[in-house]
């Protein structure tokens, strides 16, 4: 039985995934894991070095040759590459464009998991991305699926885009999002979708302090239960 604490939260891109996990982990002393930053990762290296994207066996080579490092301290989420520092990187708009190809590949999926099982069996944990309460940790303490309209999506990207100085228009931003999840929710291996057992929490009118408080509301009935009874404790 693993001894250390997950939540999982799971949800498309911009409905407040990686804000919230960062808060949730950091109101908690949990570590942050963002699994989604090592996909990106794999994806800027791979279009650096004009590797094709549907080349799966060339991208899962790519994977095992590259050295990825996370700093998931608390709030804080950076990323390094072979050892350079490509936390800006990661988030262009050609990066998030692509990272839905890269990460539809089911020997890239599997080695993926791998490693990020690796990087959350040390500590307690909030690990956030699109498959990890139905793949990566089905065990998790507590899952969450966050949904949001696709407008709010948008707006929230959009603000998160100019304020690292990027230029996108509104209408290309919407594109891009609903071409991402058709791709996540419609790929063979691990799509995107809500666990049996997750608590699905809509985002588009609430606060980012709105949930988080709720993940949090919900965290400690989970605790509150496996404290009274020990014997369903996870893992």
């Amino acid at each position: 039985m693993r001894k250390n604490k997950i939540i999982a939260i799971d949800g498309p891109a911009g409905s407040g995934k990686s804000t919230t996990a960062k808060l949730v982990a950091k109101r908690l002393g949990f570590t942050y894991l963002d699994t989604g930053a090592l996909y990106r990762a794999l994806t800027l290296l791979a279009l650096r070095n004009r590797i094709d994207l549907e080349a799966e066996g060339e991208l899962v080579n790519l994977l095992k040759n590259s050295e990825f490092q996370l700093q998931t301290h608390s709030d804080q989420s950076r990323i390094w590459i072979n050892g350079e520092e490509a936390t800006g990187a990661i988030r262009s708009p050609e990066v998030s464009r692509s990272v839905s190809i890269v990460a539809r590949h089911p020997a890239v999926r599997r080695e993926m998991v791998q490693l990020q099982r690796r990087l959350a069996s040390q500590a307690d944990v909030v690990v956030e991305g699109r498959d990890i309460g139905t793949v990566v940790f089905p065990d998790a303490d507590l899952k969450i699926f966050l949904t949001a309209s696709l407008d709010a999506r948008a707006q929230r990207r959009l603000k998160e885009l100019r304020e690292k100085g990027i230029d996108i228009a509104l209408d290309e931003l919407k594109v891009d999002i609903q071409r991402r999840d058709q791709i996540d929710s419609q790929r063979e291996t691990a799509p995107l979708k809500k666990a049996d057992d997750a608590i699905e929490i809509d985002t588009t009118r609430l606060t980012i302090e709105q949930q988080v408080d709720r993940i949090l509301q919900a965290f400690r009935a989970v605790v509150q239960k496996q404290d009274e009874n020990p014997r369903i404790r996870p893992g």
